[in-house]
């Protein structure tokens, strides 16, 4: 048995049907399937059922998955090993990354992340509610708040504050808010309650006790098209939505505070790749760190 086959079953089992697998390791099916009947005659047991719905691991592949787990995690350590101070960064890195930071702000500057190191293949992912770092589903993860078990590593990149905001026609047809209680009297915008996946998501109650919406979004992004769009007042991401055309900030002395940090797996920890992406992200927020936190209104600090 070799560990390239087991890394053809370890793709099937996280996929958990062999196209997907294929697709993630860009390879043809019938080059996957091959591996993998290799690796099974190597073992002497069928480890995954081949069936038109998907590819679930047998019995036997439930008991081999944490051994293969186990193959992956000393190949990731001893590759890292390897490097050697000023060899050039290469090969494909996977950032997962919330929605909102993903697409407003690492998006524009991956480029910079690619002109220092012309040898990676970088891939921005938005983290799904459920993700695995001891998967390989991200090489580092941006996550609100710190995750506080696993084999992990971290390191808080910056806090960020939030506020309210409205577009001016909606402002306009149904008047300003002067203080928390009276947006009672308006339309509210938030996400969908049960996909919100993490407890640091859960800040529209910080303005207000009440905060019930009528309108509700599963994405950063999406909320603040829909504001900018009228549909009413929403919490979004100062680094997002102030200076945006379309949309004023309601009750500025109102604000919520979270926090992001970087989380790469123990095992990458000598990687090149995870340290040059590390490098990207604290010069990225250092460079514009005053976006990030919007002071409160009348104090003049943050």
């Amino acid at each position: 048995m070799n560990w390239d086959d087991a890394r053809y079953f370890l793709a099937i089992a996280r996929a958990g049907q062999m196209l997907g697998a294929a697709r993630r390791l860009g390879v043809s099916q019938a080059t996957l399937s091959r591996r993998l009947a290799t690796l099974e005659a190597a073992l002497g047991d069928r480890l995954v059922e081949r069936t038109p719905r998907g590819s679930p691991l047998t019995e036997a592949g439930q008991a081999f998955l944490a051994t293969a787990e186990r193959m992956e995690s000393a190949a990731l350590a001893g590759v890292a090993q390897l490097g050697h101070p000023g060899e050039a960064v290469a090969g494909t890195l996977r950032l997962g990354a919330p929605d909102g930071l993903g697409g407003a702000f690492l998006a524009p500057r991956l480029g910079r992340l690619r002109a220092a190191h012309p040898g990676l293949r970088v891939q921005l992912v938005p983290l799904p509610r459920n993700f695995s770092l001891s998967q390989r589903e991200a090489d580092v993860a941006v996550t609100v708040g710190r995750p506080e078990r696993g084999r992990l590593r971290t390191r808080k990149l910056t806090d960020y504050s939030l506020g309210l905001y409205a577009a001016p026609g909606y402002l306009a047809a149904r008047g300003h808010p002067d203080r928390a209680a009276t947006l009672a009297d308006h339309d509210l915008v938030g996400y969908v309650d049960d996909l919100v996946h993490t407890p640091g998501l859960r800040y529209a109650e910080e303005f207000w006790q009440g905060w019930r919406s009528c309108v509700e979004v599963s994405t950063a992004i999406g909320q603040l098209e829909a504001v900018r769009a009228g549909a009413g007042i929403g919490a979004l991401h100062d680094f997002m939505a102030r200076g945006q055309d379309g949309l004023v900030p309601v009750l500025p002395e109102l604000r919520a505070v979270r926090s992001y940090w970087a989380v790469w797996h123990e095992d990458l920890r000598g990687s090149r790749r995870v340290r040059a992406c590390l490098d990207f992200l604290d010069a990225a927020v250092s460079e514009d760190r005053a976006a990030f936190l919007r002071p409160v209104a009348g104090t003049g600090a943050g």
